[in-house]
């Protein structure tokens, strides 16, 4: 079992657990896993893209990520109304990708991490049957369906989070 320590910070889903522990506990794994992918590197690192014309690099990641920690567990499960995103604008969509080359490493780190702790305080003590609706499609949504998306797009990115570390630095791991 992985135990979290400084340059480990997961900690492995527990094995038996209810519903809702189990998708937190997935979630939570997932969010650390990104995290250990960017320990330890330069702003420079963090900017670098895979493969041109890609967009991808680590630091998109981490944008990406706390745009889509707010969109599911903010606009939709709490329902505020947010104008337009942290990083992206009607304008420019992809801005979350595309616009790393001067962004402020340290302070996307920090909106990451206050947008992880706004989804936890978001979700905390709600049934998993809650539905919340995506206001643009009109459909319902639960709060298992948005865990378990979660899950789903932490693991897809943090595919690519693995394969760019090693482009970077040769670093491989789970």
């Amino acid at each position: 079992m992985a135990r979290m320590t400084e340059s480990n910070p997961r900690v492995d889903p527990p094995m038996a657990a209810d519903e809702t522990a189990t998708l937190s506990a997935f979630l939570d794994y997932h969010r650390a896993t990104l995290a250990l992918k960017c320990e330890g590197l330069t702003d420079d690192q963090l900017r670098l893209r895979s493969v041109p014309p890609s967009a991808l690099s680590l630091l998109g990641l981490v944008r990406h990520m706390a745009e889509v920690e707010r969109y599911w567990f903010r606009a939709i499960l709490c329902g505020e109304e947010l104008t337009g995103g942290i990083y992206w604008t009607e304008a420019d969509p992809d801005g979350d990708f595309d616009n790393v080359d001067t962004a402020d490493v340290a302070a996307d780190f920090a909106a990451w991490r206050s947008e992880v702790e706004a989804a936890r305080t978001a979700a905390a003590g709600l049934p998993l049957d809650t539905v919340a609706k995506r206001p643009r499609r009109g459909e319902e949504v639960t709060l298992r369906w948005i865990l378990a998306h979660m899950v789903e797009e932490y693991a897809r990115h943090n595919g690519h989070a693995d394969l760019l570390r090693e482009l970077i630095d040769g670093a491989t791991g789970e």
